[in-house]
């Protein structure tokens, strides 16, 4: 199987902290793939530097062989992604976000179809001329989600997709990335072990900027002993800051 992302001692420092801290992993094609951690663990630094809104301070990585630094528009044109502030341009329309992302990554041709295609496929279509700024926090969320894959990239970074969303807007949303999963790889970050562990099909723990366990969940229950995402993560982590 292909590994989509390998980084060699990935790092990320700033004035006075050393963010991601010689990171070298591999994620394989078709999987989703959960970046887990406590704040400041160094999973939003990690997918900025890998979609190349943040330049690393050392080491290297590679999206389907592309390299961060040299290759970046290369790298670009392969990813997208959703942060965890939804930007999306408010004053514009449901409809004009989404041309507006397509005009950047797809040829006019094709622009048309593909708004179409998000729009039915996030069921956005009774919000489709309403402006960014009156949808809620949920539909928001859709809607940046559609906006990051109408480019179609082949990775997706999704920064907690469902930060600060009601249950049953949460689950929505499960379902619209589950659908996802057979046509990217995808890369999650959330606090929602709930989250992980339903649509994960690998974890990644991070502590201090570095990878402390990684694994699928059975393989992780099995290394500390514990069941459940939520008791094999604060086990991880209890372990990694003391």
């Amino acid at each position: 199987m292909e590994n989509v992302i390998v980084t060699n001692g990935l790092t990320k420092c700033y004035k006075e902290k050393t963010a991601v801290d010689n990171l070298s992993i591999a994620i394989p094609e078709g999987k989703l793939v959960a970046l887990l951690g406590v704040n400041g663990a160094g999973k939003t630094t990690t997918i900025r530097m890998l979609s190349c809104l943040s330049k690393p301070t050392r080491g290297t990585a590679e999206v389907y062989g592309h390299d961060v630094i040299k290759e970046p528009d290369a790298v670009k044109r392969l990813v997208g992604i959703s942060t965890q502030d939804t930007a999306v341009a408010e004053n514009l329309t449901v409809r004009e976000n989404l041309e507006f992302m397509a005009g950047i990554y797809l040829e006019k041709d094709r622009i048309a179809a593909a708004v179409e295609t998000a729009i039915d496929a996030f069921s956005l279509r009774e919000y489709e001329k309403k402006p960014a700024k009156t949808l809620s926090g949920g539909w928001k969320r859709k809607l940046s989600i559609a906006m990051a894959i109408i480019g179609e990239p082949k990775v997706l970074f999704l920064d907690e997709p469902t930060l600060g969303l009601d249950v049953l807007a949460r689950r929505e949303l499960w379902r619209e990335i589950e659908g996802l999963k057979d046509r990217m790889s995808i890369i999650l970050t959330t606090h929602y072990m709930e989250e992980a562990e339903a649509l994960a099909d690998r974890i990644f723990v991070m502590i201090n900027g570095r990878v402390a366990a990684e694994g699928t969940l059975d393989e992780l229950e099995e290394m500390t002993g514990k069941k459940g995402l939520e008791e094999v993560f604060v086990d991880i982590a209890e372990r990694g800051t003391r």
